[in-house]
Order: structure tokens, then C-alpha cells, then sequence
């Protein structure tokens, strides 16, 4: 019997572009992008018409969806839709890279190559998720957009005030600036390790089970994923979105407007 080939921690370069290495969850994140771009552009030539075709209204009802789901958290439809493009292009690019994920040939399809010195069949394709790279890029956009957003809703020094506290003035807030500090360098780990041990940990589940029985077995757990990738999405967009919506937050829970100078006045 063969021996299992569990997925290797690190993603494989599969190919050079000058001394650009070109790794197989990148191409993964390149067909992915690919396809969003797809969608947009066929969405583009509907032409957004007032009587709209089954494609535009299906567009619509998708982006409305995420508008009034993001808006039921937010409470306040001026930031949703502030934070809207972030966060839903965050949610929309990780949901549909984890799918690919699961595509007949992804991890499968393999060339004989050199990888941390040893000869061994490297998958062409792999899910872009399952590579600490690409996890730990989204969560640095994540983190330093909750930072952009706070910087421009309340200003540079109130939001700086949120963490560097004067120790002889008020000792306690001082150290909870300390911590708050700490907490945000916290959230890129939590983001990227997170999505990268469920990603991965399905990928050497799939593996596994295809292995052992290799034909109807794995279907379940190819539906398992795909809730998952869907949930993984989720929760790191819906996290992104209340940790933004904290930032633009005065102390005292006030939103900041206008670089921290006056409230936003509400009927």
C-alpha cells in the first residue's frame, strides 16, 4: 500500500518569474481574484438598469444582504456603509478562495519537485488559505484598516489617547493603554493562525479520509468544508467589522466624526 502524502506545512513553488517564486496558493489566490473579477465585470455590463435581468437582481439581493446584515450590527448606516467595501470584500475573497479550495485537482494535481531539499510530487494548485503567508497578508490589511478608520473618525492624538496614557496622571488607564496596544499586534496572530489552522487542518482531513476511502467517504466532509469556509469567512469579517466599528468609538462610546471635532447628530 502507498504512503500517505500529508500536505507539508509550507506552500511549494512551483515555478520562477526572475527570482519571484510563484507558489501554488498564490496561483490559487490569482484564480481567485481572477474570478471576482469576472463577476464584477459582468456585472458592470449589465448596466445597472432600473428594470434589472435575473444576473443584476441576483447582484443586488447579494449586496443588499450583506448591506443590511453588516447594518444590524453597525446600527448606524453611515458607517455600514463606510465599512461596507472592506468588509465585504474581505468576507467575498475569503469565502471563494476556501471553495476553490475544495475543487476537483486542487492538492491533487502534482509535478515532481524540489522542496526544502527533497524530491517530492508538489500540488500545482492548493488552497490559498492553507499558506500562513496569504492569512497573515489579510489580517495585516484587516488590522491596519481598523487603525485608518479610527485615525479618520476620531484624529491622530484622540486616537493615540486610546493607548498611551500619562502613568502620573492616571496610572490604571496607562496600563490599559499598554494592554489595548497590546491587543491590536494580538489580533493579526488570532486572525492569521486561525484561519490558517482550519484551512489547513481540512486540507490533511481530506487527505486522510481520502486515503482510507478514497470514493464516497469524503463527499461529507467536501460539505463540511465547504461550511466551514463559509463560517471562516464570516467570523473574520464579522470580527474585522466590530473591531473597526470599536476604533471609530470616542471614549465615553461617542463616534468620533470629523477627525474627533463634533458627534454625528441623529433625528
Amino acid at each position: 500500500m502507498a504512503a500517505i502524502e500529508a500536505p507539508t506545512l509550507a506552500s511549494e513553488t512551483i515555478a520562477h518569474l526572475g527570482s519571484f517564486e510563484i507558489r501554488n496558493t498564490l496561483i490559487m489566490a490569482w484564480l481567485a481574484m481572477l474570478v471576482l473579477f469576472g463577476v464584477g465585470f459582468a456585472t458592470r455590463r449589465t448596466g445597472y438598469k432600473d428594470v434589472p435581468g435575473r444576473f443584476q437582481a441576483l447582484m443586488e439581493m447579494i449586496v443588499e444582504g450583506f448591506f443590511n446584515f453588516w447594518d444590524s450590527i453597525v446600527g448606524d448606516r453611515a458607517q455600514t456603509r463606510r465599512f461596507f467595501p472592506l468588509v465585504t470584500t474581505i468576507f467575498i475573497f475569503l469565502a471563494v478562495a476556501n471553495w476553490m479550495g475544495i475543487f476537483p485537482g486542487v492538492g491533487s494535481i502534482t509535478v515532481e519537485g524540489m522542496h526544502n531539499g527533497h524530491l517530492i510530487p508538489m500540488p500545482i494548485f492548493r488552497s490559498m488559505n492553507a499558506d500562513v503567508n496569504m492569512t497573515l497578508a489579510v489580517a495585516l490589511i484587516s488590522v491596519v484598516m481598523t487603525q485608518v478608520f479610527g485615525i479618520a473618525a476620531l484624529g491622530i492624538l484622540p486616537y493615540a489617547g486610546k493607548f498611551f496614557v500619562a502613568p502620573w496622571r492616571d496610572p490604571i488607564g496607562s496600563f490599559i493603554g499598554i494592554l489595548e496596544l497590546i491587543a491590536e499586534f494580538a489580533k493579526v496572530i488570532s486572525f492569521t493562525f486561525r484561519l490558517f489552522g482550519n484551512i489547513f487542518a481540512g486540507e490533511v482531513l481530506l487527505v486522510v479520509i481520502s486515503f482510507l476511502m478514497p470514493y464516497a467517504a469524503p463527499i461529507p466532509f467536501l460539505g463540511l468544508e465547504i461550511f466551514v469556509g463559509f463560517i471562516q469567512a464570516l467570523v473574520f469579517s464579522l470580527l474585522t467589522l466590530v473591531f473597526v466599528k470599536m476604533a471609530t468609538a470616542a471614549h465615553g462610546g461617542h463616534e468620533g466624526e470629523g477627525h474627533g471635532s463634533h458627534a454625528a447628530a441623529h433625528a
